[in-house]
């Protein structure tokens, strides 16, 4: 009985002990890195897949039917605008031609001569407005045959390149039938999706004029700016995204229609207050950090602007001079005492990027 008393006892006096030292355990931890925000010009940027259309991408058909006489340019040439690139076998719209200017020119002569018997009173003026309609209706004729023979041609709406002939030389084509297509791409519009999220920011501020870069397949930049003039009207619902178009000028026609690639979007955050990511946690959908003042830890909630690689840009919540904790943060809990050791940010950025690297 005397051993379970002095046992007991023993157990009683180990924790008097500890209730008269309660922060001892911490001195196992150590001494806790912390750090204050850097400051630094930050450009953010942000990748999207794209596609590049031609402001101007037509399909070239054929407008009569008839067998394909010529062929005047070549695929993959830069013709300009008005140029003849097909021809449809003429004969029966030139012969139609004949026959409506032979039937004009009998209409014109017969209207002459019953113009000149009225004005003797030897015809009616009834039987000279009948002239007249055979005139005009003779007239309209011509022009008619003369619109289907100049249909026979097919010459360029606007200058562009050529894409592949999908007829040869001396096919039969039918009225409609594709001959090729036409770009012009001197300008290019180039589409890319955005998410909801990032939608509502940019239309948040109505006078932000959205400038991107287009990142070519071969992961090289496109030598020119472009700038986001339009927004589709309808998000994609089974993605969430809604397409933009942004406008690039091609003056060496690097660009065609059809490649695809990245815009790259930038946002500059000038004089960004930087912490590293590894110094936050997360709790109920807000993202905290520990702040050390004097020795003694305290959580505090920061408003995050924008994600980096390892880092966040923080627009809320913490001053300059702010100590936050780097590491440890489970080893720690609110109102606690530690000893800290104090790191320059510089160092602690420079430290990141080496690990990611």
């Amino acid at each position: 009985m005397s051993r379970i008393i002095s046992i007991t006892s023993g157990l009683a006096a180990l924790w008097m002990l500890a209730c008269q030292h309660p922060h001892e355990h911490h001195e196992e931890a150590g001494v806790f890195a912390v750090t204050t925000p850097l400051r630094q010009d930050v450009e953010l940027t942000r990748e999207y897949v794209a596609q590049v259309h031609a402001i101007q991408h037509i399909e070239v058909r054929a407008q009569e039917r008839g067998y394909l006489t010529g062929i005047f340019v070549d695929e993959g040439q830069l013709i300009e605008e008005g140029t003849k690139m097909f021809q449809v076998m003429p004969l029966i719209y030139r012969a139609d031609l004949h026959r409506a200017e032979a039937e004009a020119e009998a209409a014109s002569i017969e209207y002459k001569n019953t113009k000149m018997l009225a004005d003797k009173d030897i015809v009616s003026s009834a039987e000279l407005a009948l002239a007249g309609a055979k005139l005009n209706r003779a007239k309209a004729e011509l022009e008619l045959a003369q619109t289907h023979l100049r249909l026979t041609e097919i010459r360029a709406p606007f200058t562009g390149l050529m894409d592949r002939f999908v007829v040869r030389l001396g096919s039969l084509v039918e009225e409609g039938d594709l001959l090729t297509t036409l770009s012009d791409n001197r300008m290019l519009w180039i589409y890319f999706n955005v998410p909801e999220a990032e939608y509502l920011d940019y239309k948040a501020d109505p006078e932000q004029k959205m400038v991107v870069k287009f990142k070519m397949a071969n992961n090289k930049m496109f030598d020119q700016e472009g700038k986001v003039e339009t927004i589709e009207a309808d998000f994609d619902n089974t993605t969430g995204n809604i397409a933009f178009r942004a406008t690039f000028p091609n003056p060496t026609g690097l660009l065609r229609h059809g490649e695809t690639g990245n815009i790259v979007v930038s946002t500059k955050y000038p004089d960004a207050q930087l912490i590293p990511q590894k110094a936050t946690f997360e709790l109920l959908d807000r993202r905290y950090v520990y702040v050390v003042d004097e020795g003694v830890v305290r959580s505090r909630p920061i408003s995050v602007a924008a994600e980096l690689p390892h880092l966040f840009i923080v627009d809320g919540g913490l001053e300059d001079t702010d100590h936050i904790l780097l590491e440890g943060l489970r080893k720690v809990q609110e109102g606690m005492h530690i000893e800290v050791k104090l790191e320059e940010p510089a160092e602690v950025l420079a430290q990141l990027k080496y690990h990611a690297e």
